[in-house]
């Protein structure tokens, strides 16, 4: 098994292995976190800012998964718009992105770990 993978089965019941790439679950948490309202936007580390700006939009943008044992940890790093109540929103982010990686994938989620990057202001007048 590769180590970008988190093995669901081994394919022991005659009906082939499922893998799922950490990136998968990468995407859902930041696909997931992104509808919240209060969330501004995933920020992504300068890599992933460039290859946005070739055309390459990354879909992990600001999500970090760590699997052991089937049990997976999510690190976001998200801009809020400004106004909101940092400690609700980032509630609602943590059971909305816990929800859909446990629905989507079978598996646990031990901890969302948000880190706030920046305030958006854009919207202040």
């Amino acid at each position: 098994m590769d180590t970008n993978e988190i093995k669901l089965s081994s394919g022991k019941d005659g009906k082939g292995m499922v893998a799922i790439a950490d990136d998968v679950v990468a995407m859902i948490a930041s696909l997931a976190a992104s509808e919240v309202e209060g969330v501004s936007s995933p920020v992504g580390n300068i890599t992933n800012e460039l290859m946005s700006k070739v055309g390459m939009k990354k879909l992990t943008r600001g999500a970090k998964v760590n699997v052991l044992e089937n049990v997976v940890t999510v690190d976001l790093s998200l801009v809020l718009d400004a106004g909101r109540r940092i400690p609700e929103t980032c509630r609602i982010v943590q059971e909305k992105v816990k929800n859909a990686i446990e629905t989507m994938t079978g598996l646990s989620v031990a901890d969302v770990n948000i880190r706030i990057s920046a305030i958006d202001m854009s919207g202040m007048k």
